[in-house]
């Protein structure tokens, strides 16, 4: 990315060790990407950044994104505790520069979907003269907080909590509610009985009044803190030791990819979001050294014919031996990876001259020793599947791709996926991203 000359911008991405939440978080890969990872990879893409630095006391941690391309600063065990700011982090990688920055940007690697367009955007309204900025997004929605109830001597309307001085008489051989005594009314205390009620929980509005509901096109605009990206004055920064003061700007973001990661549900929405909100990453024929495919729902579509004697058919498309064909021709080396025992996957190999294994209990135990075996390092390794049995091999593997009819657990996990479902030309479209788009799959079975 070609930078903007002018002014030194400085971004921090603050990355521990320690999660409670999601352990090894700020590691772990969404669309295939671990997420500090993603995280470098927009600021080094933002026009205004000039450095990039990650702040953590992990040695993993500082090893990824040494290999992502940013600069790393080591923070001592005192400013990586649980009860440790953002912004003590920030000041100490501040301190540790030889050269002060005139802006200075924390980016948070929990926003898994922050651009490299967040980034310049605080970046830029900081260097237009604001003293801060923020990503926000756009909110519509009506905020209530919940206030704890009150102690009250009469029943507030539709109470049903209370606590009375003495047990409740029978009536009839069978115990009275809680409270009651003889000739007392329901929601009455007895003669000589003392009762405290408890107010439920009542909701207030916060960022309306509840007695009003105003439509939306009456209400003013309400922003929502993304808690992506911040851009600071240092000189500001320094002074106030916090992230907003003097002007802040608001810098408008996309509400689609508005996600803060904070458990594991979070993680597996991301996840889920990722095929459809990162762009399209295709790798060329350069990054990979093999071609790993599965064969059920990859090579066929899933489904599988038999007759009466019990023979077991499968389909399979002609233009998935088109691409294979062309991919073995250009040398790259191949394996179809199957727990199935059927003959038909021997066959199938036999029939596209490729090496198989298949009856394999453990594929990604197979898929690790096969590497070894032909010395390719597994992170320049693309391995194509469809289904929950594929995800330990995916965890191996550099280019992890889920074909378009994935089980949605593989679809998350994926660093890429088809736009072919399995078996109608998932593996030629592949063969198209590495040999060129002449080899593209017609839109027709």
């Amino acid at each position: 990315m070609e930078r903007v000359p002018g002014r030194r911008v400085l971004a921090v991405i603050p990355a521990r060790g320690g999660s409670k939440g999601v352990p090894g978080k700020n590691l772990a890969p969404v669309g295939g990407v671990p997420l500090v990872v993603r995280a470098v990879r927009a600021c080094l893409a933002a026009r205004h950044v000039t450095e990039v630095v990650v702040s953590t006391d992990s040695e993993e941690i500082a090893a990824v994104a040494l290999a992502a391309g940013a600069e790393v600063v080591i923070r001592p065990s005192a400013l990586s505790g649980d009860t440790a700011s953002s912004e003590a982090a920030v000041l100490h990688a501040l301190d540790a520069q030889a050269e002060e920055p005139d802006v200075v940007l924390l980016v948070q690697c929990t926003s898994p979907f922050v651009t490299a367009s967040d980034v310049d955007g605080v970046a830029s309204a900081v260097l237009a003269g604001a003293d801060s900025a923020l990503t926000v997004a756009p909110f519509h929605g009506f905020v209530w907080r919940e206030a704890p109830g009150e102690a009250a001597e009469q029943p507030p309307r539709g109470a049903g909590n209370c606590a009375t001085s003495h047990d409740a008489p029978a009536r009839n051989g069978a115990p009275l509610p809680q409270g009651l005594g003889e000739g007392a009314g329901l929601g009455q205390p007895a003669a000589g009985e003392t009762r405290t009620w408890t107010h439920p929980s009542t909701g207030t509005g916060v960022n309306h009044d509840k007695a009003t509901r105003p439509r939306r096109q009456d209400r003013p605009q309400d922003f929502l803190e993304t808690g992506a990206a911040y851009a600071m004055d240092t000189a500001g920064f320094r002074a106030h030791r916090h992230r907003f003061f003097g002007r802040t700007e608001l810098v408008h973001t996309d509400p689609a990819r508005v996600l803060e990661i904070d458990d594991p549900h979070d993680l597996a929405r991301a996840r889920a979001l990722a095929p459809l909100l990162d762009p399209p990453q295709h790798p060329a024929l350069a990054d990979i050294d093999a071609l790993v495919m599965d064969f059920d729902g990859t090579q066929t579509d899933d489904r599988v014919w038999i007759d009466a004697d019990g023979h077991e058919t499968v389909s399979v498309h002609r233009g998935d031996g088109l691409g294979i064909a062309a991919l073995r021709r250009s040398g790259l080396p191949l394996l179809t990876l199957s727990t199935e025992v059927n003959p038909v996957v021997a066959a199938r190999a036999r029939k596209l001259r490729i090496p198989v294994l298949h009856g394999i209990d453990r594929k990604d135990a197979a898929l690790k020793e096969w590497c070894a075996e032909q010395r390719i390092d597994p992170s320049r390794v693309l391995y194509v599947g469809n289904d929950v049995n594929d995800l330990p091999c995916f965890s191996l593997v550099g280019w992890p791709v889920a074909v378009a009819d994935a089980h949605d657990h593989v679809r998350a996990a994926a660093r890429t996926v088809t736009t072919t479902p399995g078996g109608r030309g998932a593996i030629r479209e592949i063969a198209a991203w590495l040999l060129g788009p002449e080899l593209n799959t017609p839109n027709t079975p």
